[in-house]
């Protein structure tokens, strides 16, 4: 497949390395420019990109960055994508570590629902739960008695199972997690988050899940 990532930082090279390990033509992009990524690309055999030409992706486009960047990518990088690319975001909402206050996610909109509303476009919500080196390590083939599920949310039927596949092809169980509506049960502070469960673990940390946010994941209230 033809895929393209945005984002280079822990996640988004591990994807990188494992996906062209696969065979996939990966674009690789960061907002540092194609430049930065000469070693990446090297080793990889993935082609260094600019964001919008990562955009272009035919298959699937990987969008991996920080919340609080979202709104800093062009306004209209996906306008004009055949409606069959997928797109996934597999971003955290860290308000007190990184992201800062963001208004409508501290107001119960999911993550990725946001993601979707700043994109213009629809997005499956994976890969936001594991580890960068489980990611790249714990891959196991279909039907070990270790292999690890991730949980995968979205709307459109048809691209989930896209994105299911691709997680089977990186050697993880899928487990279909509900709508995007429903991805506040894979965000951070959940059960299933930073976790390495099988697939019924992860359908039960999914079930266990609860809405309300701890405070530890909160943005501070603004000062009065």
């Amino acid at each position: 497949m033809d895929i393209g990532i945005i984002g280079s930082g822990n996640i988004g090279a591990t994807l990188t390395r494992r996906l062209t390990a696969l065979g996939h033509h990966v674009r690789i992009a960061n907002s540092r420019g194609p430049d930065s990524l000469a070693d990446l690309a090297a080793e990889t055999g993935a082609t260094a990109s600019t964001v919008s030409d990562a955009a272009r992706a035919t298959d699937i486009v990987i969008v991996t960055i920080p919340e609080k960047a979202v709104p800093d990518l062009p306004a209209e990088l996906f306008v004009g994508m055949p409606s069959g690319v997928v797109v996934i975001d597999t971003g955290n909402y860290y308000p007190r570590q990184r992201d800062g206050r963001i208004e409508a996610i501290e107001a119960g909109t999911t993550e990725s629902r946001w993601v979707s509303h700043i994109l213009v476009r629809p997005v499956i919500k994976a890969f936001n739960n594991i580890r960068a080196q489980h990611l790249l390590e714990s891959g196991r083939p279909a039907g070990s008695p270790d292999r690890i599920a991730l949980p995968v949310a979205g709307d459109d039927a048809a691209a989930k199972d896209v994105v299911m596949r691709l997680v089977d092809q990186l050697g993880f169980d899928a487990v279909d997690a509900g709508g995007l509506d429903d991805s506040w049960r894979q965000q951070p502070g959940t059960p299933v988050y930073g976790t390495d469960l099988d697939a019924a673990g992860v359908r039960r940390a999914l079930l266990e899940a609860e809405r309300e946010r701890a405070p530890e994941w909160r943005a501070l209230e603004p000062a009065s």
